[in-house]
């Protein structure tokens, strides 16, 4: 039978066609299964690619701003340190700064921005105990990762957090064994800003007035931010304690200091002992009404160590020669440092992978060796009293010599004593962690 031509095409190619036909398609599925498996690895490989995210966040405005600039400067110190190596994993790091304004609720909205806005991979900030207290259930919710470089009053432990300042047992009761045994005190007048730092602080310290058969002198408090300290000073000044410990902060710090000198107090006779006050708080004229009184913390500029000098050659270099290194600097290029370490080891800047890893990293820092404390999550670190100078450097007169285990919960009360203290706090300023009578450019500060 004749088939017409009209329906040749549809009569099977003759073989040459069909190799050409094939010689087309096999390719092109060949490149679509290839890129059905390869696609996921790229895109792992450009996420791979994309910045690892600090946040930083810390007081830029407010009555703490005069503290906690020097912090942020420390830390963007080591991140830019770290990025001229290369970055971490082969990836760049960015960091994004949030001001939390000195202001406790605002530090809890700046920390959900940059977790959930910022998609930051850690956040490093806070200095006071109430911002800090405001940032703790942000980072729980979120499963997250916070750095506090920053000596606090213990009584806390956080799986979210990495405690780099001092514990109680690092700064307090050291400090107050040593004006006993070496100033020969005996009667303690305490004083602080009027929010949850200072009061953990004070009852630590009764506690170990208590054992030491010590006689607790006074204890009083100024608001949060004020400079209005004229009262308080004389009120010290009736009392005649031999020692003042403080911890007065911020803009209400110098102000007090002065206070206590126009109060008649000398400090040959009735020094300061601040928990507060360091080298960046000293500068200019603020160190006239400081020398001779004393300060305990975990780092001192004046620490003569070939890691300390050349941390300080660093950080001069980057932002002038007038410009002191303190404790808390040091802390907060510390925190830094250590979660790089931590990122590395664990070859990912997955939080829970690079918390884990955090647990066991150890450092030599300008202050000497400090490990992160794997069962507390707060760092070993030396401890030293310095008594100032006028040009506002501090000479060491006291040392621990080695680094000194964080004991976040003073063993004068149980565990549950401490928590159940804290909450009494809390609840007795009706859901706040300062005194309602807190200045008010605190809850005017900018957000």
């Amino acid at each position: 039978m004749h088939v017409p031509d009209t329906l040749s095409t549809a009569a099977p190619a003759p073989e040459p066609l069909r190799q050409r036909s094939l010689a087309w398609w096999l390719p092109l599925a060949a490149v679509a299964v290839i890129g059905g498996f390869a696609w996921p690895f790229l895109a792992r490989h450009l996420a791979d690619r994309q910045p690892i995210v600090v946040g930083i966040l810390h007081s830029q405005t407010g009555p703490m701003a005069v503290s906690e600039r020097s912090m942020i400067d420390a830390e963007v110190l080591a991140l830019e340190e770290i990025n001229r190596t290369g970055g971490l994993l082969g990836r760049p790091v960015r960091w994004v700064i949030a001001d939390g304004g000195s202001d406790w609720p605002t530090f809890a909205r700046q920390a959900e921005w940059l977790i959930q806005d910022q998609k930051a991979d850690v956040i490093v900030g806070c200095w006071t105990s109430a911002c800090r207290k405001g940032v703790l259930p942000v980072v729980e919710a979120n499963d997250h990762l916070l750095l506090y470089p920053m000596a606090y009053e213990g009584l806390e432990q956080s799986p979210n957090i990495i405690y780099t300042g001092a514990a109680p047992n690092q700064q307090i009761t050291p400090a107050v064994q040593w004006c006993h045994d070496t100033l020969g005190a005996r009667r303690f007048f305490l004083v602080g800003s009027d929010y949850i730092w200072p009061h953990c602080v004070n009852a630590i310290v009764k506690d170990h007035l208590t054992g030491l058969g010590a006689e607790l002198a006074g204890e009083e408090y100024v608001p949060f931010g004020s400079t209005d300290t004229e009262a308080v000073a004389q009120a010290i000044a009736a009392a005649r304690p031999d020692v003042i410990l403080s911890s007065v902060t911020g803009d209400s710090a110098i102000p007090f200091a002065r206070a206590v000198r126009a109060a008649g107090l000398d400090p040959t006779t009735t020094p300061i002992v601040t928990f507060a006050i360091g080298e960046n708080e000293l500068r200019g004229s603020a160190a006239a009404e400081m020398a001779g009184h004393y300060a305990a913390w975990n780092y001192f500029q004046s620490l003569d160590r070939a890691e300390n000098r050349t941390f300080i050659a660093a950080f001069k270099r980057r932002y002038g020669e007038d410009r002191p290194t303190s404790d808390v600097v040091v802390a907060a290029y510390n925190s830094v440092q250590l979660w790089a370490q931590a990122v590395r080891e664990a070859e990912t800047a997955d939080v829970r992978q690079v918390r884990a890893a955090l647990r066991h990293q150890s450092l030599d820092a300008p202050e000497g060796i400090i490990a992160v404390d794997p069962e507390t999550q707060h760092t070993w670190r030396p401890v030293f009293i310095g008594r100032i100078r006028a040009d506002g450097q501090v000479d060491v007169v006291w040392s621990s010599r080695t680094a000194v285990r964080p004991m976040p919960y003073p063993i004068s009360r149980s565990r549950a004593d401490w928590e159940q203290f804290v909450a009494d706090l809390y609840r007795g300023w009706g859901g706040s962690w300062a005194n309602p009578t807190v200045a008010p450019t605190v809850r005017e500060a900018r957000p």
